[in-house]
């Protein structure tokens, strides 16, 4: 009978060797977040894996960069077939290698749902899966694929698990760690910036990955050029990632309004609150807006050839998280040929002109991210996860 403290996070002497695997920013977040509940919960417990730099503040050497990772769509794995099979022939030898207490893959199911089936069939290694596919927007099958590869599921939204454990996969509603963030105003962040204090500011997010920065920034930037015939004095603000600074700058050359471009994570939340509303690709940022209560509007484009499979398999009616939740389109959605510059400066110059009154129950979306215990979201992940490391001592 194995024996588990969690005061000291070792198990007959031996420390807790997590292995986690995260493969864009969205989950990079969240896998940092792991991190620190485990380390609380468990003092001791050795970290390996893949992630990305807020993974990487908390003590995780990547086996190799997470960007490797970070593509989506048809036309773009296609390209980087082979390459993201090395990755993942390497990934699961590191893990036979090691042989880890636990396995815990972070949302990117192309790679993480790849590495987790070599493992399952290798045997003794428990293996979580965190954030759910979205299985309720389309391709349900998944849910019984998914059941034969992990051992349990940790989901973001409180509907999710009957998807699941219809098909005897252990799964637990554990919420967004959004909520443990500390949002709050900052009140210098358009002095830092030397923004005037009578600018319209507008958060524009073309996407977290290289394609869909490619597609969306030309779209927003045009919608940029008519919204500034209406409101004279915008500035724009660009939250990126550090890896896309170079290429944002470069892209952002000869606009004729002035911009400014933040990376770090706490800037980008400063801006949030500064702005008086955003322009966003389509994903988890429209959470983070929502927690941030500003007014957005959300846009996406993919290649034509996906968005010709994709719509014949898709079941849900919005695109936007927030609209999801929610069950209504409180967000403007703008999708594929309706991601137009004159469309989305439409919907931005109603928002400007109501002062975001159009979206004020944002703030509900707190509400259905929380878990039903007093718990954080990342310290009951952090708790199923031990809790898999004990019974498989046992």
């Amino acid at each position: 009978m194995g024996f588990l403290s969690l005061g000291s996070g070792m198990i007959k002497g031996k420390p807790h060797n997590v292995y986690l695997i995260a493969g864009e920013d969205s989950g990079d977040f969240l896998g940092a977040q792991l991190i620190k509940a485990l380390k609380k919960q468990a003092p001791g417990v050795k970290i390996m894996g893949i992630g990305g730099p807020l993974m990487e503040q908390q003590g995780l050497q990547s086996l190799f960069p997470m960007h490797d990772l970070s593509v989506m769509g048809l036309t773009e794995v296609l390209p980087h077939a082979l390459h993201i099979l090395k990755r993942i022939l390497q990934t699961v030898r590191h893990i036979k290698g090691i042989k880890p207490d636990v396995l815990v893959t972070i949302d990117s199911p192309g790679f993480c749902l790849r590495v987790a089936k070599k493992i399952k069939d290798f045997g003794n290694i428990p293996i979580v899966h965190y954030v759910a596919p979205s299985v309720w927007a389309w391709r349900e099958g998944r849910a019984k694929k998914l059941a034969s590869k992990v051992d349990h599921l940790l989901t973001l939204f409180p509907f999710e698990p009957p998807y699941f454990e219809k098909y005897n996969l252990p799964t637990t509603f554990v919420g967004h760690p959004l909520i443990e963030q500390n949002l709050v105003p900052d009140q210098t962040f358009r002095d830092r910036h030397h923004i005037p204090s009578d600018a319209l500011v507008l958060s524009i997010l073309p996407g977290s990955r290289v394609g869909e920065m490619k597609r969306l920034l030309p779209v927003f930037l045009e919608a940029m050029e008519i919204l500034s015939k209406t409101f004279k004095n915008l500035h724009l603000v660009f939250p990126t990632l550090p890896h896309l600074v170079s290429s944002l700058s470069c892209a952002l050359k000869g606009i004729s309004l002035p911009y400014t471009i933040l990376d770090s994570v706490p800037e980008k939340y400063a801006a949030f609150f500064a702005s008086d509303a955003a322009l966003a690709a389509s994903g988890t940022v429209s959470l983070e807006l929502a927690f941030a209560n500003l007014p957005m509007v959300i846009a996406y484009k993919v290649s034509p050839l996906t968005y010709h499979i994709v719509k014949r398999l898709v079941k849900v009616q919005y695109a936007c998280l927030v609209n999801i939740l929610l069950g209504t389109e409180i967000v403007p959605e703008r999708l594929q040929k309706n991601c137009t510059p004159d469309k989305l400066a439409a919907e931005l110059e109603k928002i400007l002109e109501s002062k975001g009154t159009t979206q004020t129950y944002l703030k509900d979306v707190q509400k259905l991210l929380t878990p039903p215990t007093e718990e954080m979201p990342s310290s009951l992940a952090a708790r199923v996860v031990l809790k898999l490391i004990k019974k498989g001592r046992e």
